[in-house]
């Protein structure tokens, strides 16, 4: 009975320990310099202007892939109509 108690107790701290890590590396400051952001508006700017805007602003890597997944979703969604 006690190892059932220890290793659930394991298992609650090793999910937290990844729930925090998770939550700082997805909170994470951009780390970017000018130059950096300026080649990615550079890059992205075939993909339009506002997606060239978006490289110059300071955001998170959760921001990031949030922006990623709505593209993708935007593309499908594009496609799928006539």
């Amino acid at each position: 009975m006690t190892q059932r108690i220890i290793k659930a107790v394991l298992i609650l701290l090793v999910v937290g320990a990844i729930a925090i890590v998770g939550y700082r590396v997805l909170n994470m400051p951009d780390q970017r310099t000018t130059s950096d952001k300026l080649g990615d508006a550079v890059d992205a700017i075939s993909d339009g202007v506002d997606k060239a805007g978006q490289q110059l602003e300071n955001r998170t890597p959760g921001e990031k892939i949030g922006d990623a997944i709505k593209d993708v979703g935007d593309d499908i969604k594009n496609k799928s109509t006539p």
